[in-house]
């Protein structure tokens, strides 16, 4: 067993078995074994790869819907561009430079906060800004409750997957919560049925899961949306989350583990695998609006990133880059065909309700989509 692993087996042998929501956490944010707490998960010698590292277009076109926003907010003096799970930094990096390149009123206001956990990442997110002009004003917070107040633009992008989901099981006898046990011999993790529980699905969805069918909510995504509606709404601001998911809630079990670019067992050597899940958009809508802000779509990656022009800055990228033109166009690609990223990954806004139709969400703002 890993490290992690025997904490997790003593604590189920001790208490009896966890919630997949519990278990999840521990995998993913454990500070001592957890998969983020000393490790860089992302490029060819990691596990998986995020849009930003696939092409700089991503978090440039970022970068100028945060000008937009910034400009119908009035053009405040200081506004906090906040992102979750920054990675590398390199989404943020590209935003930062599309910005002081095309906006310096807005290059001037910025403030740039990192919400991660992770020393490790926040060294090479320190690295990654260490060119921009704002870099000295960046600041770090483990927690979206202790960044400064005023206005803030938010950006979320792959980071809603990686919060802990509860699962639940439709049985003969109702619902029941799905959790981590052991097998017989006390030797591997095994999924087991827990207590009864209320039904987890609305009203008029009921009808759609049948026995046997795994239903999951994710609490701690649907408090972080309503939290930064509040924020936006009560200071001024935007939020932009971008990830992969459905519309609506969706039966069926979406927890995954990734390992060096390939699907593993969820239960496998806990700490070691990243672990994710589909991102329900539906619940995180309904709590942006219950908490009084505006909400537009989920809709796909590929119709967002092409309304903001990506096939057009493409074509200047490889103009200026010629010798690059492949790997561009390449890349592009990937970021919006149906059959890649451009449809399973979804863009969601939150702003207050009086600032209009973000950029991106209206079909008037739509352009031709790359070739393909």
């Amino acid at each position: 067993m890993t490290p992690l692993a025997a904490r997790l087996a003593a604590r189920i042998r001790a208490n009896g078995p966890l919630g997949v929501d519990a278990f999840m956490n521990a995998a993913v944010a454990d500070p001592e074994f957890g998969y983020y707490a000393a490790r860089d998960p992302l490029g060819a010698s990691g596990d998986f790869i995020t849009a930003p590292e696939i092409s700089q277009v991503f978090g440039e076109l970022i970068g100028l819907w945060c000008v937009a926003l910034w400009q119908r907010l009035g053009e405040p003096p200081v506004v906090r561009l906040v992102e979750f799970g920054p990675g590398r930094g390199t989404l943020l990096a590209d935003a930062l430079r599309a910005i002081e390149s095309t906006a310096a009123g807005c290059a001037r206001a910025v403030r740039p906060v990192l919400i991660e956990i992770s020393p490790h990442l926040r060294a090479l997110q320190a690295a990654a800004l260490a060119t921009s002009p704002a870099a000295p004003l960046a600041t770090w917070h483990d927690r979206f409750a202790d960044v400064a107040d005023g206005p803030a633009l938010i950006i979320a992008n792959e980071f809603f997957d990686a919060l802990p989901v509860c699962q639940f099981v439709r049985c003969g006898d109702g619902w029941r919560e799905r959790c981590v046990g052991l097998d017989a011999a006390g030797q591997r993790f095994v999924f087991v049925e827990g207590g009864p529980v209320p039904s987890p699905m609305p009203d008029d969805g009921e009808g759609l899961a049948a026995e046997g069918a795994i239903v999951e909510r994710c609490p701690a995504g649907e408090d972080l949306a309503a939290a930064i509606a509040a924020r936006v709404v009560q200071a001024g601001g935007a939020a932009l989350i971008i990830d992969y998911g459905h519309p609506h809630l969706h039966p069926g079990d979406t927890v995954q583990a990734v390992r060096r670019h390939r699907f593993a067992e969820v239960l496998d050597r806990p700490g070691e695998a990243d672990l994710s899940h589909h991102v329900d958009f539906g619940a995180l809508a309904a709590a942006a609006r219950a908490a009084g802000a505006a909400v537009f779509g989920p809709i796909p990656q590929g119709l967002f990133l092409g309304r903001l022009g990506i096939a057009e800055r493409g074509e200047a990228l490889s103009r200026a880059q010629r010798q690059r033109q492949p790997e561009i166009a390449a890349a592009i690609r990937r970021l919006i065909d149906p059959r890649r990223m451009g449809v399973l990954f979804k863009a969601l806004a939150i702003t207050p309700p009086d600032i209009g139709t973000p950029p991106g969400f209206a079909a008037a703002s739509a352009r031709r989509p790359a070739e393909r």
